[in-house]
């Protein structure tokens, strides 16, 4: 099994298995063990969910880091966003993207279904004339050995 070598800065926040973490020093961590985790800016706090399409992020961010009672709510509120946001949208694109998303949330694998969404983020904020930078950046700072899941091997690569 491979290894995911992370660096985080000091200050950076990291969900590891639905615990928060948060880092006092600069530091480097190793997951040696399948883990579903986010850090650093790729975690929105519930006060951040504050339009429709960062709710549905919410929710996928919910459905891939808490526990197993969390997934199962994190999972039905963002099929019933989805399906808000869809019946309330033009874009074709965005209904494709939130399409995508909630198939790869239901196949379990939340953490690609978060970077759709975040792309529905980001077309929601240019409508909105939201400044692009408050979105969750899914750019993760890793180094070293890729995860060892498909998906992990994604996160790590910030793909």
């Amino acid at each position: 099994m491979s290894n995911l070598v992370l660096e985080l800065r000091q200050g950076d926040m990291m969900v590891v298995n639905g615990a928060a973490i948060r880092f006092r020093t600069r530091s480097r961590i190793e997951l040696t063990a399948h883990a579903r985790f986010l850090f650093g800016r790729q975690i929105m706090s519930p006060q951040e969910a504050d339009t429709p399409a960062r709710r549905i992020y919410f929710a996928l961010q919910t459905a891939y880091i808490g526990d197993e009672q969390e997934r199962r709510h994190g999972l039905a509120d963002a099929e019933a966003l989805i399906e808000q946001f869809k019946s309330a949208t033009t874009s074709a694109s965005a209904i494709a993207l939130l399409n995508a998303a909630l198939d790869c949330a239901k196949a379990d694998k939340c953490y690609h279904a978060l970077r759709l969404a975040r792309r529905v983020v980001r077309h929601e904020d240019a409508v909105l004339g939201r400044p692009p930078t408050s979105a969750p950046t899914l750019a993760a700072r890793t180094t070293a050995a890729p995860a060892a899941s498909g998906e992990e091997r994604e996160h790590a690569a910030g793909a």
